[in-house]
């Protein structure tokens, strides 16, 4: 049997061709030609990274983890207390501290738009991994009704055969064994 789009669409989604998505009849065409839709997105995606894309997921992963924070924090201490208590007059950088809050800002002003593209990035392949698998979703549905369609049509040729099996038995047997008086055949 020869299927289109149109016909799927119509028995299995309940819509008409025209009415679908294209990620929708991209499926439905995969139903017709077999083929798999499931793919890594994580493939396809790193294709298309650029080294400034790299680079801002891992200034997020290092800037985002506890290594960074505690690490930052020691920072944070050995600088107030070196100024503050065992340079005492001669310090770098005396209280208030305003070349420790003038990198604090610089860090900040750059990290947070780099943090900003990488979870924007994210937010990205988080939609085209939705999108996959709302694709791959729709094919194991279309594929179940296919096969609820499938064994339909075999249980509908078995009770078929079963009833032609039980015209024969009972002619076969009519044929051996005639009604008493009285009785019809078909009692």
């Amino acid at each position: 049997m020869n299927k289109t789009v149109a016909d799927l669409a119509g028995r299995w989604l309940a819509r008409k061709s025209e009415n679908l998505s294209e990620v929708e009849h991209k499926v439905l065409q995969s139903a017709i030609d077999r083929k798999a839709v499931s793919r890594n997105v994580n493939e396809s995606v790193e294709r298309h990274e650029g080294t400034g894309d790299r680079l801002a997921d891992a200034i997020a992963r290092i800037g985002g983890s506890w290594s960074f924070i505690l690490t930052f924090l020691a920072f944070l201490v050995a600088w107030t207390g070196l100024n503050a208590w065992m340079l005492g007059r001669e310090s770098f950088d005396p209280y208030p501290f305003i070349f420790l809050n003038l990198i604090l800002s610089m860090l900040a002003a750059v990290q947070a738009p780099i943090i900003m593209m990488s979870q924007n990035r994210q937010a990205e392949r988080d939609r085209i991994d939705a999108a996959h698998d709302y694709a791959v979703n729709l094919k194991a549905e279309i594929e179940i009704m296919a096969l609820h369609e499938k064994l339909d049509e075999i249980r509908f040729q078995e009770i078929i055969l079963l009833r032609q099996q039980l015209r024969e038995l009972a002619e076969q047997v009519g044929r051996i064994a005639p009604p008493a008086a009285g009785q019809s055949p078909a009692q």
